[in-house]
């Protein structure tokens, strides 16, 4: 009984990492509602995409990645220049979509 109670609780911590990890890019060349929407939809289409947000005014991109699912940044690198833009930074978050535009609508004053 021991071990089943020590693998279920393994196994919730594990699936509760990969919960909410999401990609986080700074990107320069966003210049028009266009380009957001080009970037948005080639991210989109990769199975590992569980949602998109572009951020035109601060040149944003955010994935929350699907759970249990992965992308390389070097993928996701590859991905933004292909289609025309330079990726400045680029990092894992271990947050969600909605938690991430909460946080930035709240630094830039609740808009």
């Amino acid at each position: 009984m021991k071990k089943i109670f020590i693998s279920l609780f393994l196994t919730i911590l594990t699936n509760t990492a990969f919960a909410a990890t999401s990609i986080h890019a700074e990107v320069k060349g966003i210049v028009c509602a266009f380009c957001a929407k080009g970037i948005d939809k080639k991210l989109r289409e990769l199975d590992s995409t569980h949602d998109v947000w572009v951020d035109l005014k601060n040149r944003m991109v955010v994935v929350e990645l699907k759970d249990q699912k992965t992308m390389s940044l070097d993928s996701f690198t590859k991905l933004i220049k292909e289609s025309g833009y330079d990726v400045t930074s680029v990092e894992y978050i271990n947050r969600s979509l909605n938690e991430i535009k909460a946080d930035h609508q709240h630094q830039q004053g609740g808009k």
